[in-house]
């Protein structure tokens, strides 16, 4: 008997397996269905052993699949994945799945049979209504029962039920959400020419319509669909030539493409410039000797290295990632790209795949489930080269992996911050790369703080691309807002700003205008009492969106109209105050009326294809002034952009967190790089009420290592990272007073730890979080900083409730 390590598919399981015997045909990374207390559940395969360990073990109860779903280095990535990030096993591993592979237990209420009657008597009305429906409904889930009578009192009243023996708990996975799609397809039985004959005389003896479907099908099978589409109703018709043994009606499995919708055109690869020859070369050598590594065996970072391509806006860097494809594919590999946003995912697609047709997938949330499901079944069967995504195809089954690329390496949203496992995907990346013997690209202009450090250490090999190719040149100017004030400017664009937008605009040039804020007003005020509209279930202002004139909550979506008057004092002189890219959008459009606008942000962007849409009609000049918030600062080739206008540059500056003025730098460095790439000169306006600050003025001149050697002293006087690691702890109640509790106690029991075993790590709160309260719920967080905060939290257990995020990218 072989015994196996499983991870569970149950909230209860953490991080931690569990041993059961196991037939001799398992491998590690099957998928199987385990007895886990009176349920079955999915597990897959960790470890293989000969011997248990535990003494009492179950058997296996089947293989959910007879191929393994992970393959060995995607088990080890789990494994690391939760170790590193403090996350369930399952969860991590369930990141490498199968879309809608990982289904949930749901728990079901039924009736005990012949129950005592003198027992159901005995019953308060609550009781009864449960028991009743029960009996209507045959069998109830927990949730809904939760959900209509409150968690508390309907978890009191089954467990009464449960204890008299009224009614019993039963379970069931979730149904399969998403699998192949298959159509019903005409395909004839006999030969096309004897079809042809056939079709003649059914023809001749009053039968057109057959006929006419007999001739459609001599080209081959088609779906009935078409045929419908084609010959008009064709139910009947099909039915009397199957009947005639002449036709059968088979399903037909057809593969949902995200890309079916796009055409793309070869492009041939252009001249490398010096800088670009000497950096390709360095990258050429290692993705070669990493063909000559033979695994199992461990390349070291000298062989296989991580490189940090550090190059200026509009220098090349996409170039060296095709040509690393174009090598890795000579040598028999496949590759993975990531993008930060889906917004740059439709031109990065268009880049790659006219270098490289038919042979690229695209992964992300946007695509339905059906897509997701059928390209990552595609991927596995290694039907496309290279696969391209957001954070999560970093996970994409590409076989033979010898490359990964991550293109503006130093986005935040490689973070996965919203639920467990809250990993990065550059760090997982660098894992993966490590157990597969991978080669990576780190590209971006403005390269986290970090990753720059560690090049310099010597972990990261740096390449550089410090200038642009053949652009026009490009001109920056910082205008002092203050200033403007005091000249009696009141409008949101200064005059030499709106002088620009004058001048691209009769040159038929276009135009950017950037501000990280959507809405219209930040908050809206009366001016009698001075009290702020604000949302019932956030501490937050609530922002008025002048599409619709209501007021929103960014936090959790909460809307409400506008009110006519002020609900503490009665007041009328209600004042929207602060400014948004609705309010630009609509500055501009007062100031000239004649430019057609296109804004650029997440209200606007909610359909599947919203951002390929707004970006193909810019492309098109379609519109002169493209409005928007981040989006439009990350890797965007715009032609004929001309000026970049930033309406303010102090958004994100002086925000309580250690990464703001990085964040600052590199958004506005990013944004400043759309302007001028075409042969057209280039402006970029950035307006400013601190323009002395070292952010802005190394933003403006461009100049990635003054602000670098700045941040990094910071860093190093006040141990931040890169000279410690971070932990973050977040609790969140209804009751504040009970959340601050918790949280206090979470700190002592931390404390008690740390002192005990003698641990460098400083414990900061616990407090209130930036935003104290999100969707009904007080939020207080302990912040721990230190060498290893994963140890101390390895040693302490965390109760349910909490949250923790491992190297957090933001304490807000």
């Amino acid at each position: 008997m072989n015994y196996a390590e499983v991870a569970v598919n149950s909230p209860g399981a953490q991080r931690r397996t569990f041993c059961y015997a196991v037939p001799p045909d398992i491998m590690v990374g099957h998928a199987v269905w385990v007895p886990f207390g009176p349920r079955l559940l999915q597990g897959v395969v960790i470890e293989l052993t000969e011997y248990p360990s535990v003494e009492d073990t179950r058997e296996v109860a089947g293989l959910i699949d007879p191929r393994p779903i992970l393959s060995p280095p995607q088990v080890e990535l789990a494994r690391w994945i939760s170790a590193h990030y403090l996350a369930p096993l399952f969860d991590a591993a369930a990141l490498m799945m199968p879309p809608g592979f990982a289904r949930r237990v749901l728990t079901f209420l039924a009736l005990v049979p012949h129950p005592p009657e003198s027992t159901i008597s005995s019953l308060n009305p609550r009781q009864r209504a449960l028991l009743n429906l029960i009996g209507r409904k045959g069998k109830v889930e927990v949730r809904k029962v939760e959900k209509a009578l409150g968690k508390k009192e309907a978890r009191v009243i089954i467990e009464q039920l449960v204890r008299k023996r009224l009614v019993k708990k039963t379970y069931e996975l979730e149904r399969v959400r998403v699998g192949p799609k298959t159509v019903p397809y005409l395909r004839l039985t006999v030969e096309a020419t004897a079809a042809q004959e056939l079709a003649r005389l059914l023809k001749v003896r009053g039968a057109p319509k057959q006929a006419e479907l007999l001739k459609l099908l001599e080209a081959g099978p088609i779906p009935l669909t078409e045929a419908r589409k084609r010959l008009g109703p064709t139910a009947a018709v099909a039915a009397a030539l199957r009947r005639k043994g002449l036709v059968t009606i088979e399903q037909v499995q057809v593969y949902r493409d995200p890309l079916a919708h796009r055409t793309f055109s070869p492009s041939p690869a252009p001249t490398l410039t010096p800088a670009q020859e000497a950096a390709w070369r360095e990258v050429k050598a290692a993705l070669v000797r990493g063909r000559s590594l033979s695994p199992p065996s461990t390349p070291s970072p000298l062989e296989l290295p991580v490189f940090l391509l550090h190059g200026v806006t509009g220098s090349g860097k996409t170039e060296i990632y095709l040509r690393a494809l174009e090598q890795a594919i000579a040598i028999g590999k496949r590759a993975i790209v990531l993008v930060p946003e889906i917004a740059l995912t439709p031109q990065t697609i268009t880049r790659f795949a006219s270098r490289f047709p038919g042979r690229v997938a695209v992964l992300h949330s946007k695509l339905s489930a059906g897509e997701q499901f059928d390209e990552w079944w595609r991927i596995k069967e290694g039907s496309f080269d290279v696969v391209i995504g957001s954070r999560g195809a970093i996970f994409a089954p590409q076989p033979d992996l010898g490359l990964i690329v991550i293109d503006e390496e130093h986005e935040w949203t490689y973070k996965q911050h919203e639920q467990s496992p809250r990993y990065h995907a550059r760090d997982v990346a660098i894992k993966l790369a490590e157990l597969t013997g991978a080669v990576v690209i780190l590209g971006s202009a403005t390269p986290d703080v970090q990753s720059y450090y560690r090049s310099q250490r010597g972990d990261y090999r740096l390449l550089e691309l410090p200038e642009r190719i053949a652009t026009g040149e490009k001109k920056v100017a910082v205008v002092d807002l203050r200033d403007e004030l005091k000249g009696g400017n009141r409008s949101i664009f200064s005059r030499s700003l709106a002088e620009g937008i004058k001048q691209a605009l009769a040159a038929r040039e276009q135009v950017i205008l950037f501000l990280n804020r959507r809405g219209s007003a930040t908050f809206v005020q009366c001016r009698d009492c001075g009290y702020v509209l604000r949302c019932k279930r956030c501490d937050v202002s609530l922002t008025y969106h002048s599409a619709r004139e209501d007021l929103v909550c960014h936090q959790c979506n909460y809307r409400m109209a506008m009110p006519r008057i002020c609900s503490q004092c009665g007041s009328k002189r209600i004042k929207f105050l602060g400014i948004g890219t609705q309010k630009v959008e609509e500055e501009i459009g007062h100031a000239f009326p004649k430019a057609n606008l296109l804004r650029w942000d997440r209200d606007v962007t909610r359909g599947k294809y919203s951002h390929e849409e707004i970006l193909d009609r810019f492309l098109a000049h379609e519109a002169d002034v493209l409005i928007g918030t981040q989006m439009i600062a990350k890797g965007l080739d715009l032609p004929l952009v001309t000026l970049v206008g930033v309406i303010n540059a102090d958004v994100s500056l002086h925000l309580p967190d250690f990464r703001a003025c990085e964040r600052t730098f590199q958004v506005l460095s990013q944004v400043a790089g759309r302007a001028g790439r075409g042969p057209l000169a280039g402006q970029v306006i950035v307006q400013s009420y601190t323009p002395e600050h070292y952010t802005i003025g190394c933003a403006a001149k461009h100049d990635y290592i003054s602000f670098y050697e700045q941040e990094i002293s910071l860093r190093r006087q006040y141990q931040n990272p890169p000279f410690s690691r971070l932990a973050r702890l977040l609790y969140t109640n209804p009751n504040n007073a009970l959340c601050q509790r918790e949280a206090q106690g979470m700190h002592r029991v931390l404390k008690e730890e740390r002192d005990s075993w003698g641990m460098d790590i400083t414990l900061i709160g616990p407090s209130p979080a930036f935003i104290p309260r999100v969707r009904g719920r007080y939020r207080w967080q302990i912040i721990l900083r230190g060498d290893d905060p994963v140890r101390l939290l390895g040693e302490v257990p965390i109760p349910q409730g909490w949250v923790v995020d491992i190297d957090p990218v933001s304490l807000l």
